[in-house]
């Protein structure tokens, strides 16, 4: 993972918030992401993301469930184990839809929680740096992506005029990472050199 430096600035109320979180986008500066206590609406469309493909996702998974239990049923039904009862035909397709429903719901849901899981980097043994310790208590945390071309003084200074109430300059992973807090020692000594 890349060490990057990040201008951090926190917020006590969201409609605070949300005129900085415009002003620092049309500035031009690239928003890591922002850490909320709760669920702020308005807040990615504020951020520019763009809407989730999650429910396309679901319908795949749903797909391969319908597949695999029309699949599996048909092959028992007609090739593994064909046993003619009551006068049905090897190829029951009404009696197969209620485990054919069950295996496509089946499928939609873990495989929509997986992927959930793994965009929103939330899997078990993930960590993240945080920015704040009160960034789920009671700060909206905004953290800014510094690069080279980017005067740090400005930053700090532009994002204190938008009303956060702290600010500061904060050295971290970009991403996630499996594995133990340790490693955040690890970069932040390899940062201080």
């Amino acid at each position: 993972m890349a060490i990057k430096k990040f201008a951090v600035a926190a917020y006590d109320d969201e409609e605070v918030l949300f005129p900085a979180v415009k002003k620092v986008r049309n500035s031009g500066y690239k928003i890591h992401d922002i850490y909320t206590p709760f669920a702020v609406h308005g807040l990615d469309e504020a951020m520019g993301l763009k809407g989730t493909d999650l429910h396309i996702a679901g319908f795949i998974y749903g797909l391969c469930g319908t597949s695999t239990a029309v699949g599996f049923i048909s092959w028992i039904f007609t090739s593994d184990w064909p046993i003619i009862y009551g006068g049905k035909p090897h190829f029951a397709l009404p009696a197969w839809i209620p485990i054919t429903f069950e295996l496509t719901v089946l499928f939609a849901a873990v495989g929509m929680t997986m992927t959930f899981c793994y965009l929103n980097q939330i899997m078990p043994g993930v960590k993240k740096h945080v920015f704040h310790k009160r960034q789920s208590d009671d700060l909206f945390v905004m953290a800014i992506e510094l690069n080279d071309h980017t005067s740090e003084h400005d930053v700090l200074a532009y994002l204190k005029a938008t009303g956060a109430k702290e600010v500061k300059i904060e050295v971290a992973e970009a991403g996630w990472w499996y594995g133990r807090w340790d490693k955040k020692e690890a970069y932040e000594l390899q940062a201080a050199k």
